[in-house]
């Protein structure tokens, strides 16, 4: 082998260039709304010879669409206005829970267009069957997806419990271990449609993908580091540094559901004692306000009727609820320093009756000074801030990052 030979280096490293240019340049109309050729080139800092020949190919691609003229104000003529498109490649999330599936589907703008969710107890269920019955409601969504000439290129499953290299290596609740979700569900989604194209199937925590939803399409503002929180059967966390992930060395951080609250406390699935989730878990909130703690979403909006109602026992187990989470998150809030603590899942609805008991244990617990004594940095997740989103969302990043990889196939003329 002659390793002098170096004909093939500068081609290979203007095609790279050019796919960086490309991104750049999807990801700034992406991020404006809607952008003139001038003004990308402008927040790009190439050429307006470049932006113009970069944007045609995304245009014929299919990523970018023109929508008539817009005039400056300043001298020249009017700039042709360039959004992304709403239709060509998106991502599929799917999350699964304890009691419910939901799939959505986002185009590259982060608009949520489909959206399917379905109550279903999957305590108990056989993994197989569980993913199965997630990649039927995903079947049913892609066709949805095709009525609006939106063309998923991948999924990405956010899964409870700790999940790496397509396994789901623990999820208490669900009682599953060393399942291969991943697989499971590729092979179930791919025979239900025997005609398409296998579909890319990848998975994260569900509390990062959550985290991650919110710091996209919530309403953090300029907030970067946070800690979040999500309240389901379980509870999930997750932290974000400065816009990223923090994952720790396994791949496993933000597991706070099974920090101790209470050594001497009830026995929790992981094994361990007094763990948080056994305070303020679903199920340990249901069941202390004397709620069938199996009832799933109508027992959490009978609780919050309840809680409305002044209902005592509701109140209580709200209130204990929330001064078992500030007990905990204090001891991340001093090891973390965040900028805000996000509580979702149910504890968004349940925010009025939770958040004083939770305040006044992490203003009392809280190293002084990073933690206001008036509470402010503890607040409801948005709406837009759900897992099924964040998976979504991390498939359309892919697409944005190297839009080359994800051209859309155009059918083949007869």
């Amino acid at each position: 082998m002659n390793t002098n030979d170096t004909s093939l280096g500068p081609k290979a490293d203007k095609e790279s260039v050019r796919r960086h240019n490309l991104s750049l340049v999807l990801r700034a109309v992406r991020d404006e709304g809607e952008a003139t050729r001038a003004g990308v080139a402008a927040r790009v800092g190439l050429t307006r010879a470049a932006v113009s020949s970069l944007v045609e190919q995304l245009l014929e691609s299919g990523f970018l669409s023109e929508y008539g003229k817009t005039f400056s104000g300043h001298a020249g003529r009017p700039g042709t206005v360039l959004k992304v498109t709403r239709s060509g490649p998106a991502g599929i999330g799917v999350e699964i829970n304890i009691d419910y599936v939901s799939v959505c589907v986002v185009d590259l703008s982060g608009t949520d267009r489909v959206r399917l969710t379905e109550h279903i107890d999957n305590r108990g269920a056989p993994p197989g069957e569980v993913l199965a019955r997630a990649a039927e409601i995903a079947a049913r969504t892609l066709e949805s997806a095709a009525d609006l000439e939106l063309l998923p290129v991948g999924v990405r499953l956010a899964l409870p419990g700790l999940v790496s290299d397509g396994r789901v290596r623990q999820a208490p609740n669900l009682g599953w271990n060393h399942v291969a979700a991943e697989e499971l569900f590729a092979r179930a989604l791919a025979g239900l449609r025997p005609t398409e194209p296998a579909l890319p199937v990848s998975s994260e925590n569900e509390a990062n993908l959550a985290a991650l939803a919110e710091l996209w399409f919530g309403s953090l503002g300029p907030i970067r580091t946070f800690l979040y929180l999500t309240g389901e059967i379980g509870v999930g966390g997750a932290l974000v540094l400065d816009g990223e992930l923090l994952r720790g060395a396994h791949g496993f951080a933000g597991e706070i559901g099974h920090v101790v609250a209470d050594a001497t406390g009830p026995l929790c699935r992981c094994g361990s004692r007094g763990c948080l989730e056994q305070y303020a878990g679903q199920s340990a909130l249901l069941r202390g306000a004397g709620i069938a703690e199996n009832s799933g979403a109508s027992g959490v909006a009978e609780l919050e009727r309840r809680a409305h109602a002044g209902d005592a026992r509701a109140l209580a187990a709200i209130g204990q609820a929330g001064r078992m989470l500030g007990r905990v998150v204090s001891g991340a809030v001093n090891l973390f320093d965040p900028e805000a603590v996000v509580l979702g899942g149910i504890y968004r609805e349940l925010m009025p009756w939770l958040s004083p008991a939770a305040d006044r244990e992490l203003s009392a617990r809280v190293v002084s000074g990073l933690w206001p004594r008036d509470g402010g940095l503890l607040r409801a997740s948005s709406s837009a801030g759900d897992a099924a989103r964040g998976a979504a969302g991390l498939v359309v990043r892919a697409v944005l990052a190297d839009p080359v990889a994800y051209v859309p196939r155009r059918p083949t003329k007869p």
